[in-house]
């Protein structure tokens, strides 16, 4: 299911990553040693595509970041 780009920060907050800090094209977020890139803001919401690759770069499984609804 899409989210908003505003979902999309609060839950990767909810798994432990800071930010968002902007910084060349893109805003960006950080776990440990992990930087997240994000999606510009400029649409409202971010596709099921798009979210599923951000997950992947996160490490956050599909089923984990569903639990935390």
């Amino acid at each position: 299911m899409p989210v908003s780009w505003k979902q999309l920060v609060k839950r990767l907050k909810d798994f432990g990553f800071e930010g968002p800090f902007s910084g060349g094209k893109h805003p960006y977020m950080i776990k440990k040693e992990l930087v997240l890139t994000l999606p510009n803001p400029h649409k409202n919401e971010i596709s099921v595509d798009l979210l599923s690759r951000v997950l992947k770069q996160a490490d956050i499984k599909r089923e984990d970041w569903l639990k935390r609804q």
